[in-house]
């Protein structure tokens, strides 16, 4: 198998911890069950021999690389290479000429494994169609980015997808474990203590990412004194990690997607939690305000018009005072946004509205409506007839016509049954039976 390692060093001490301790075989790969259990669709595609083209999508740290590799040593295929942050089309074309002499020469396959494979443009992932294609070389490519919006379609429907999740708590403990004890690639030979807490912390600050997991291991183990790694070593070795948020990329928006339908479905909990992860992630706290006066509009709205005050305020606090206590109004907003009467009717009336006015076309302003500030506009009759409302009794002027004829009596808002909106609705049903009284009986009803 070839090897194209970064770190292809003979001093494995050169090495990073992360680098030196990949499995060596499926056996000793840890996670991903729902792939590699006994059963599962990829262990049963290993198992028969034939390996097929496929995508690795996962966060950061999940082994998309080390599988990529195992699953070519245990098919008997040559292991190549590229970065779709470095390499271009004439990297493309190389690494297909050596497919070629391999198979030429003694009938070897190839896997060709894309790092970051979303990086590449159309042009450049339509390069590898016609070789995935005529089986030049098995294509295996890793993202940390949703497929279905990075890449090509014609790719996609060459390769099938598969999901790397997160390695759960117990996983990271015991690749930990194994880095310790490791007496040829790990620590084994330095004979570190860690005690069970600093290994808990190490694995909880990790985050799923086992990389990041062997990375501050490292670390901590260049710290310690006589053998021993100290809890205060480690616990300042994890303060400085970040939990997963791809600012722009899925993670991103599934957080917020998350913390969105929280306060639409009304728990403060949910809602605080999400918005904790995203701030602790390192989000921009005046974006999460921004998107917390949008739910005010779009969930609360007339139902609680306070929402989007008091959103808007959390909003200036941020601006003015930044953290925490900005933060904290944020979270103020949030939490009183859950518990709010929730309304989406003024938001379902703006789309209908957009859409009408679409696909209507310029209609006309009705006359009466018009302005008339010349007396060539008075002579067309802009304005003549327009009963101004606060002449009228009770302020209103029943049975006037405010939209175009040819829209007719169209409603678009409709006030739930819920908060304010209750008393608006009513407000609106006698608005309505005054128009109804008002007008002439062959005129349109409501």
């Amino acid at each position: 198998m070839r090897n194209d390692d970064l770190f292809s060093h003979d001093d494995p001490g050169l090495r990073p911890l992360a680098d030196r301790m990949r499995p060596q075989s499926l056996d000793g790969y840890l996670g991903q069950e729902h792939l590699l259990g006994e059963g599962k669709p990829l262990r049963r595609a290993i198992e028969s021999g034939r390996l097929h083209s496929m995508i690795f999508w996962g966060p950061p740290g999940t082994g998309k690389t080390t599988l990529a590799r195992l699953l070519a040593g245990s098919s008997g295929f040559d292991f190549h290479t590229l970065s779709a942050v470095l390499a271009g089309v004439k990297d493309i074309r190389a690494a297909v000429d050596r497919a070629r002499q391999a198979r030429a020469q003694d009938g070897r396959g190839t896997l060709l494994f894309i790092d970051e494979v979303h990086r590449f443009n159309k042009s450049q992932q339509d390069a590898f169609l016609p070789h995935v294609e005529d089986g030049t070389f098995v294509f295996v490519g890793a993202t940390t980015e949703n497929p279905s919006f990075e890449l090509n379609n014609a790719l996609l429907s060459r390769a099938r997808v598969y999901v790397l999740k997160p390695l759960v708590l117990d996983a990271l403990k015991g690749l930990l474990r194994r880095a310790l004890s490791d007496q040829r690639d790990g620590l084994g030979e330095q004979q570190l203590q860690l005690s069970e807490a600093a290994l808990d912390l190490l694995a909880e600050a990790a985050d799923g990412d086992a990389r990041r997991a062997l990375n501050m291991l490292e670390i901590s183990a260049d710290l310690a004194e006589q053998g021993q790694i100290p809890d205060a070593v480690v616990k300042e070795v994890a303060a400085g990690q970040v939990r997963r948020f791809d600012k722009g990329g899925e993670a991103f928006y599934d957080q917020i997607s998350a913390l969105h339908k929280s306060v639409r479905g009304s728990s403060p909990d949910a809602a605080l939690y999400w918005l904790c992860r995203m701030l602790d992630g390192g989000c921009d706290p005046l974006y999460v305000a921004r998107r917390v006066v949008r739910m005010a509009s779009e969930d609360i709205g007339n139902a609680d018009p306070r929402g989007l005050e008091i959103a808007l305020n959390a909003w200036r606090v941020q601006e003015r005072l930044g953290s925490p206590e900005g933060e904290l109004a944020i979270a103020q907003a949030v939490v009183y946004l859950a518990c709010a009467a929730k309304s989406n009717a003024v938001y379902s009336a703006f789309n209908q509205a957009m859409q009408a006015a679409r696909e209507s076309g310029s209609l006309e302003v009705p006359v009466h409506l018009r302005n008339a500030p010349t007396r060539l506009m008075k002579e067309l009759g802009y304005g003549k007839a327009y009963r101004y409302a606060h002449d009228e009794p009770g302020g209103y002027a029943a049975g006037e016509r405010y939209l175009p004829d040819e829209l007719g009596e169209v409603r678009f808002y409709r006030p739930a049954d819920r908060g304010l909106e209750i008393r608006i609705a009513e407000k609106l049903a006698q608005l309505r039976e005054l128009d109804r009284q008002a007008r002439k009986p062959d005129a349109p009803a409501d």
